[in-house]
């Protein structure tokens, strides 16, 4: 079973502003309430490792979850993938400008590969994406 999730929101800042962010794996990795740490293994920070604890009966210890940014458009798309045993997440992020900020589009698949990961993020990645957008918040009212 695969689970698609495609959500969007509106900051008020700069597209360069939010491609600040969103480009950052770190930020992402760190919204992400289920990632219990993280390692950037390149120098040029597109690859990223994610520890990640899923709350399933099935997974019992810390999953590693190898991800790479595949496509970065500055300022207006970032494309990443991340491989694990128990699963594949494909998560795009497109940055365009509005009258009043920007507009961030999110979208995520997961393919999971043992019962139960599908069913979580199927339940959890509303509020994953919402963690991203107040991560997100956080950022921009730190550097105002």
């Amino acid at each position: 079973m695969t689970v698609r999730v495609d959500r969007s929101f509106e900051v008020s800042a700069s597209p360069d502003r939010v491609w600040e962010f969103i480009a950052d794996p770190a930020n992402r990795a760190q919204a992400i309430s289920v990632v219990e740490k993280y390692s950037v293994t390149d120098r040029n920070g597109r690859r990223v490792t994610w520890d990640v604890e899923l709350p399933i009966p099935l997974v019992r210890k810390t999953i590693r979850v190898d991800t790479e940014d595949v496509t970065r458009t500055p300022p207006e798309y970032v494309k990443f993938v991340g491989k694990s045993k128990v699963m594949r997440v494909t998560g795009e992020h497109e940055i365009t400008d509005t009258d009043g900020g920007t507009r961030l589009e999110n979208r995520f698949v997961v393919d999971g590969k043992l019962p139960g990961v599908e069913k979580f993020f199927k339940r959890n990645l509303d509020s994953e994406l919402e963690n991203l957008r107040r991560a997100l918040e956080r950022d921009l009212q730190r550097t105002q």
